[in-house]
């Protein structure tokens, strides 16, 4: 094997159980920032070793070996440092194996035990609320998503030093305010799932409709969120929202092949050729939005973003979408989670299921919103209902300034694109008769 398919190799394994490589070494040091590191030589250790050595039978098993390794030095320069080793007994839990000729049968125990448990606090840990958002998304794909600091700045089109500055900062934050490596009690959860569904939504969102950049989509990004959404649907497998949000994912993310022309141009719900949707993707998600109905979750705002989304997946045609049942689960949404984003989508799903002058005048009232005074899809949603009522002139404006806002590219160009043909539909000349 060439040395740039041994690299290949390591980096596809790193992918997959960096994760659980944290986890355990999480929970054995206490300390979720010297765990990433540690692990991170490791997998140095495996760039320089394998190319030359050979791939191990057990790539997995030596990634997590070689941690190990590393952390039995670290805890015994720590007992030589402080010289209690009933400290480093209770930071291993160690339970029944406190002598030091026990150590490494009791690391290898610490470690293999308890994997589901050491994601789960990984998870937490990572997406925990000290930490802003945008310092939560990049911890949780480089230590659950064992993505390195350049594939994360290239995902969100940021330079690599500012992600690797958000890293740093985000250990930091966690260690200075002694976040606990564990998940949270029962009455905590509620709360802390919260912050943990937004983190990967928010990985899924940049994915589907890149902020920024030439790209509409950003795929990658999706399948790394709806690998999250599944892990933490698995780990707590009673919880309706991460079910709800798992369902939401998988049927947005079923349209993915038939969201852009040949071109890379973006190709907007209505104007899609629904044969070109996943529908085993279409199938998983409406499994998985089953399984919050079930456990009593319709009304969480996950498992209704998701009923809407099924409504246009159960549609074989654009025609046959039930935009009476989206309006009124929109309605309900409103009443759940009330946002000027939801609004905005109320807006739009009223004029399809009532007619264009329902949803102008929900979207002129928005238009006071000072949180949505930059936000590039107010003026265009309402750029396409004055195109609907015949006030051609004025969606030309409204098209041309949400182009002015958007970052991205190709939606810019669109935007541009239907502002022109709107302004050659004004000047065409009536129909003969």
């Amino acid at each position: 094997m060439t040395e740039s398919a041994t690299h290949r190799t390591i980096h596809a394994v790193w992918r997959l159980e960096s994760a659980r490589i944290i986890g355990a070494l999480a929970r054995m040091l206490r300390d979720v920032g010297q765990a990433e590191e540690l692990a991170q030589d490791a997998l140095v250790a495996a760039l320089e070793q394998w190319p030359a050595e050979g791939i191990p039978d057990n790539p997995a098993a030596w990634l997590m070996a070689a941690s190990k390794h590393r952390a039995l030095d670290l805890l015994r320069r720590r007992k030589l440092h402080t010289g209690k080793e009933e400290e480093i007994a209770h930071e291993l839990d160690f339970r029944h194996q406190a002598a030091a000729d026990d150590f490494a049968e009791a690391i290898d125990a610490a470690i293999d035990d308890d994997v589901g448990d050491d994601l789960l606090r990984l998870i937490f840990t990572a997406c925990h609320p000290v930490l802003p958002a945008e310092a939560r998304v990049a911890l949780t794909l480089r230590m659950l998503g064992g993505l390195a600091t350049d594939e994360i700045a290239r995902s969100f089109l940021v330079p690599e030093a500012t992600i690797a500055q958000r890293i740093v900062r985000a250990k930091r934050s966690l260690q200075a305010a002694q976040v606990p490596f564990e998940a949270p009690r029962a009455e905590q959860l509620a709360e802390r799932l919260g912050s943990v569904l937004e983190v990967i939504y928010l990985i899924f969102n940049e994915g589907y409709s890149a902020t920024a950049g030439d790209d509409w989509m950003r795929p990658a990004l999706c399948d790394e969120a709806l690998r999250l959404g599944r892990i933490v649907a698995e780990l707590l497998p009673h919880e309706p929202e991460a079910h709800g949000l798992v369902a939401l994912m998988e049927i947005q993310a079923s349209r993915t092949a038939a969201r852009a022309n040949a071109r890379g141009e973006p190709v907007l719900l209505l104007d899609q050729d629904r044969g070109r949707w996943d529908r085993l993707l279409i199938q998983r998600g409406l499994a998985a939005l089953a399984r919050a109905e079930q456990l009593g979750g319709a009304r969480g705002p996950y498992a209704l973003q998701a009923a809407i989304a099924a409504c246009h997946g159960r549609a074989t045609t654009a025609d046959a979408t039930d935009w009476t049942r989206i309006a009124a689960l929109y309605d309900t949404l409103a009443e759940v989670l009330p946002s000027p984003i939801v609004e905005l989508n109320r807006a739009v799903a009223r004029s399809m299921a009532f007619g264009a002058a329902e949803g102008l005048a929900i979207v002129d009232v928005l238009r006071s919103e000072p949180r949505l005074a930059s936000y590039h899809l107010l003026p265009a949603v309402r750029a396409d209902l004055l195109a609907k009522v015949g006030r051609t002139n004025e969606a030309v404006e409204e098209f041309r300034h949400a182009a002015s806002l958007t970052r991205n590219a190709r939606e810019r160009d669109l935007l541009l694109a239907r502002a022109s043909a709107c302004a050659d539909s004004a000047v065409a000349p009536p129909p003969s008769r």
